[in-house]
């Protein structure tokens, strides 16, 4: 059969839509990039980092050098040390070996130089499940690492039916939000705000620059000896009651986002709560879904309901180790729609977000989200993590969003990200059908691609907000 150029040009539309996303127009490279540079730090993406441990799974690894403003330097030749710590290989992308060298405390590395700024390899698990550790660092620049875990090879994979894909029918506000859970600890140690030479509430200081969301991470008890906030409880109920009654009366809208530990969760960390260390899973169940209904009933009696509710924090991985962990999906499941039910108990109403940190790594992205709708996890909104240290570029996430939309008829947000504030908001609301819902920037007042210099004073940075106001938000 012969194809005309309007044929081919059709077929290929549907392989990009049908396949996972794989980047050839480089669209954020002159934004993102630099020909020369002074290198600061090595980046590594792993595309995905939960693998099936049956010797043969793989995923690839891009390895780059950038600037201090976050940028890849295209031009840099640097020679890279790969260290792998747990079981599996290391190649080239086109699948031969690579050098193997030893350093001056006789640990193997594998052995690679850029070429035009960037070093493609290809890791393959082994057969033992459990984690993997692959950490390169090249002469004295900041190295970069990612864990990945490697499941049972008699992990059942599942895929959602048809039917476990409605669309989302929540009303859900575009979002230009932040994360400044850290304020009231800011505050305490002295630290202020000022805004044109005006001293300023946090609060109300990025609220008159066009944010309309606040994101408020809550802990289950961070006061313990190994908790979030030792003694202080920084982040508790108490202090997010506190905080959700500033963000409302200022005028801004809440996202709840539920650590479902008294510390850090994320990929690399999910421990479980002190005050539930000891519970058979079914106790362990009712608790989440316990301690959800009554966070959000404290809101909700307060008049403070939250906008948004996030059921665990970039949770890939899983969530509550090791009854929530990955390998065990089920168990996971069971432990989000219980989380789920706590917050419909209160308020049927409130849009549910499953966060994820996968950025532009599209393949675990699809494997997490198969898994749990497969399994019957219902929520309203996908939310990403985007840091391009670890979660490939631009143009990476501006694939993985379309994919995510075209597959799953979810709305998206990226929860998290701190770089390339103009852009993450641009890839986000221009996704199809309206399905970008906005972004947070994470502790823009602390940490990363900031809003403020250290005298607490607004940078010019931060009138990227109005403008992204006045083009997302505004009369919308």
């Amino acid at each position: 059969m012969k194809l005309t150029n309007l044929s081919v040009l059709f077929v290929l539309a549907l392989l990009i839509q049908c396949n996972s996303p794989v980047t050839n127009t480089y669209e954020f490279t002159s934004i993102s990039s630099v020909d020369k540079g002074i290198p600061t730090n090595v980046m590594l993406t792993s595309y995905s980092t939960t693998l099936i441990a049956n010797g043969e799974d793989e995923t690839r690894l891009r390895i780059a050098v950038i600037d201090s403003a976050g940028r890849e330097i295209t031009s840099a030749t640097n020679t890279i040390q790969v260290y792998l710590t747990g079981e599996g290989n290391i190649v080239a992308n086109d699948g031969n070996d690579i050098q193997i060298k030893q350093d001056t405390l006789g640990s193997d590395y594998f052995d690679c130089k850029l070429v035009d700024g960037i070093c493609n390899l290809k890791f393959t698990v082994g057969k033992t499940p459990g984690k993997v550790k692959i950490e390169i660092k090249s002469e004295n620049l900041w190295p970069a690492s990612h864990e990945l875990h490697t499941l049972p090879d008699d992990f059942v994979y599942m895929k959602p039916s048809g039917d476990q894909l409605p669309p989302t029918t929540k009303t859900i506000d575009n979002m230009i939000g932040a994360d400044i859970s850290w304020l009231p600890q800011l505050e305490d140690e002295g630290r202020v705000f000022t805004d044109n030479g005006l001293a300023k509430d946090g609060i109300i200081l990025i609220r008159d620059h066009g944010f309309n969301y606040i994101r408020l991470r809550i802990f289950v008890n961070p006061e313990n000896e190994n908790g979030y906030s030792p003694n202080k409880g920084y982040c508790g109920l108490d202090q997010t009651l506190e905080m959700a009654k500033r963000v409302k009366d200022a005028g801004m809208k809440i996202l709840l986002d539920f650590h479902y530990s008294d510390y850090w969760a994320d990929p690399q960390k999910q421990y479980k709560p002190q005050a539930w260390a000891n519970l058979d899973f079914e106790t362990l169940t009712d608790s989440v879904k316990t301690y959800t209904e009554n966070v959000i009933l404290a809101l909700k009696n307060q008049g403070t309901m939250p906008d948004m509710v996030q059921i665990g924090n970039e949770i890939n991985h899983g969530m509550i180790w090791p009854d929530g962990h990955i390998s065990n999906p089920d168990g996971l499941a069971k432990l989000l729609k219980a989380g789920v039910k706590g917050v419909v108990n209160i308020d049927p109403n409130v849009p549910i977000m499953m966060h994820i940190a996968l950025g532009g790594l599209n393949d675990e992205s699809v494997f997490w989200l198969d898994n749990m709708i497969a399994r019957g996890v219902k929520f309203d909104i996908i939310g990403i993590s985007y840091y391009p240290r670890w979660h490939g570029t631009l143009d990476n996430l501006k694939d993985n969003l379309n994919d995510l939309v075209a597959r799953y008829n979810k709305p998206i947000n990226v929860v998290e990200y701190s770089w390339y504030k103009r852009e993450v908001h641009d890839i986000v609301f221009n996704l199809p059908n309206g399905m970008g819902k906005g972004a947070a920037i994470w502790e823009p007042y602390n940490w990363g691609s900031r809003v403020v210099n250290n005298g607490g004073m607004t940078i010019s940075d931060i009138t990227i907000y109005d403008e992204l106001n006045g083009q997302y938000i505004k009369d919308k």
